[in-house]
């Protein structure tokens, strides 16, 4: 009786390596060094829809996919997202992954990276400038004061507007809302019925960092009457340490 013929060996999958990107707030010299220095050598890059297109010409050469999810609107489903990434990585070899702000804040990274950990895709996460950082530097308004404020706290509403009520608010001395437009007047109902004060100063901005970008200085008692409409992420910015400061004035000779 002759021995069972062995089954060939299937040759292991071949993918390229995907790179998580933080591209900042929005300014396209607010990436870091080490971002751009990879757009640059993409083959493809996987866009959100905050990315905007100064950015991407700093991948010119690379094939340009946009997955842009935007609240309230038509966007791509994030378990497609997540096929559309290692679908490319079968395909080519440098993978980008654009997300605004830094992937590892509201930035959906544990789903992609778990999809594409599953296949045994390499991946490489490059941090970028988080909308609060920048938004402080634009407002010139720290987010901790010494003796007034000492913890941050950066949250979201949720990602379906529907569902807001059930989400707790922090407790800390500054808190941060990104996609805080909608949901703001809920943030400063919850934060006066906590016993907030209702002068507690606030700060919202749009589109940090770019050209368009908006300023306007409140109260969480003005926050409750609503926000006008926006055209871009809207960042909310309360606490104690956001009040006007004073401008400095350098003693005289």
């Amino acid at each position: 009786m002759s021995a069972p013929k062995a089954m060939p060996l299937q040759p292991p999958k071949q993918y390229g390596k995907v790179y998580l990107i933080g591209a900042g707030p929005g300014a396209a010299d607010l990436i870091t060094v080490r971002g751009a220095r990879i757009l640059a050598q993409a083959n493809v890059v996987l866009h959100d829809a905050l990315v905007t297109d100064e950015m991407l010409q700093l991948c010119s050469q690379a094939d340009i996919i946009s997955v842009g999810k935007r609240s309230g609107q038509r966007s791509t489903a994030q378990t497609v997202i997540n096929e559309q990434l290692i679908d490319c990585a079968k395909k080519y070899a440098v993978v980008v992954r654009l997300k605004g702000g830094d992937p590892m804040l509201f930035g959906r990274a544990d789903e992609e990276l778990r999809a594409l950990e599953a296949e045994g895709i390499e991946v490489d996460i490059v941090p970028g400038i988080t909308t609060a950082l920048a938004a402080a530097a634009a407002t010139r308004q720290p987010l901790t004061k010494r003796g007034i404020a000492r913890s941050v706290a950066f949250f979201t509403s949720s990602t379906a507007p529907e569902h807001s009520s059930s989400v707790t608010m922090p407790d800390s001395d500054t808190l941060v809302q990104y996609m805080g437009g909608k949901e703001a007047v809920i943030t400063a109902q919850r934060l006066l019925a906590q016993g907030r004060p209702a002068d507690l100063p606030v700060v919202v901005v749009e589109n940090c960092s770019r050209p368009d970008q908006q300023i306007m200085r409140l109260t969480l008692a003005q926050l409750e009457q609503g926000l006008s409409s926006s055209n871009g992420p809207v960042l909310v910015m309360i606490g104690a340490a956001l009040a006007s400061r004073s401008p400095w004035v350098l003693p005289r000779k």
